[in-house]
């Protein structure tokens, strides 16, 4: 312990007796302590500690209102998780008082009368436990921080190559790289008028960009193909759900587990007869909200293999196909999200 940090060491002394605290003031003062605080009323101790939070209180036992033991009781209460050095006075010096104050608290006892010397030394003990313990805690909490911010960049850098290679699989029957993005936007409109917490909402309107990376794995030519595909295609074309969700599966972190749901599941159907069969809320509920944001913005842009459609045809199919291709409540929230845009059609 520095000389500056022992100095600056703040000091509560409660004693009810005067005397003793003067005292104990000039032998800190001679020892070169400059803030010490002090009562000869218990009962002012708990706003003197949360005015001056003291590094270490000097504490009679035996006081008049509340003892000492009392005094520590109301201390453990309000002292936050810290390391708070009590140390006792007293002329008792039966063992029980010892073991009572040791068992409250307390971090050493010292009985009167004391001699100078040994009761600089316990102070300077005390000091020197609770600064390390201080220093330990700051470091601590440096340490974690550290650790909280690399973990971010880690995730922020696997999440930036996850969709890197959606809008790569994407650009393929996308060349504006736009449609990942817009049906992320959608999700999230979706996933928030449907009442889902806010971290939520993040976490879908992010995985939902994700919903196509399966389609890397589809060949060009059936991907760009101008004309209607064959069975034979479409059965392949049906392959990047399970492609995405492999390529998706394993993730550590919470947004990877969303995506990989999403993009097994964003082509199955209310009724039963999507990809995979899954029916009604059999299907997860992100699945749900993707598929309904996918078709949207899939019938409203052009393709090599359609026109665009008007955005009020699309809404209208949209809701034909509740209760058969998507979730009711989904699509009543699409039509609230509809409703409230400043785009709305006429």
């Amino acid at each position: 312990m520095t000389s500056r940090a022992f100095r600056n060491a703040r000091i509560l002394i409660v004693d009810d007796e005067d005397a003793n605290i003067e005292n104990l003031q000039r032998i800190l003062t001679w020892a070169g302590f400059t803030r010490v605080e002090t009562t000869n009323d218990s009962r002012d101790v708990t706003a003197l500690y949360i005015e001056h939070r003291p590094d270490l209180i000097l504490l009679d036992l035996h006081m008049p209102h509340l003892d000492g033991l009392e005094v520590m009781d109301q201390l453990n209460e309000i002292a936050e998780a810290s390391y708070l050095p009590i140390l006792i006075l007293s002329g008792d010096l039966t063992p029980e008082a010892r073991r009572d104050a040791l068992s409250r608290g307390a971090k050493d006892f010292v009985n009167k009368p004391f001699q100078q010397e040994e009761l600089l030394l316990r102070i300077k003990t005390l000091l020197e436990t609770r600064f390390l313990y201080i220093q330990i805690q700051s470091q601590n909490q440096l340490l974690e921080a550290k650790v909280r911010e690399r973990t971010r960049e880690l995730v922020e850098a696997q999440i930036e190559i996850i969709e890197r290679l959606a809008v790569a699989a994407e650009f393929r029957d996308d060349n504006t790289g736009q449609h990942t993005h817009r049906v992320g936007q959608m999700s999230a409109l979706l996933a928030k008028q449907l009442g889902l917490a806010d971290a939520q909402v993040s976490l879908i309107r992010r995985a939902a960009e994700l919903h196509d990376v399966g389609k890397i794995g589809v060949p060009d030519t059936i991907l760009m193909k101008m004309g209607k595909l064959t069975p034979e295609e479409f059965e392949i074309v049906k392959t990047h759900t399970v492609i995405g969700a492999r390529i998706l599966s394993g993730g550590k972190f919470p947004l990877l587990r969303l995506a990989e749901e999403i993009a097994f599941s964003h082509h199955e159907r209310w009724d039963g007869e999507g990809y995979a069969r899954i029916r009604g809320v059999d299907v997860p509920l992100a699945g749900r909200i993707v598929a309904v944001a996918d078709v949207f913005d899939a019938l409203t842009q052009q393709r090599p293999y359609k026109p665009a459609w008007p955005v009020a045809e699309a809404i209208g199919e949209i809701d034909r196909q509740r209760e058969r291709q998507f979730d009711p409540a989904v699509v009543d929230a699409f039509l609230r999200v509809i409703e409230n845009s400043p785009e709305k059609p006429s």
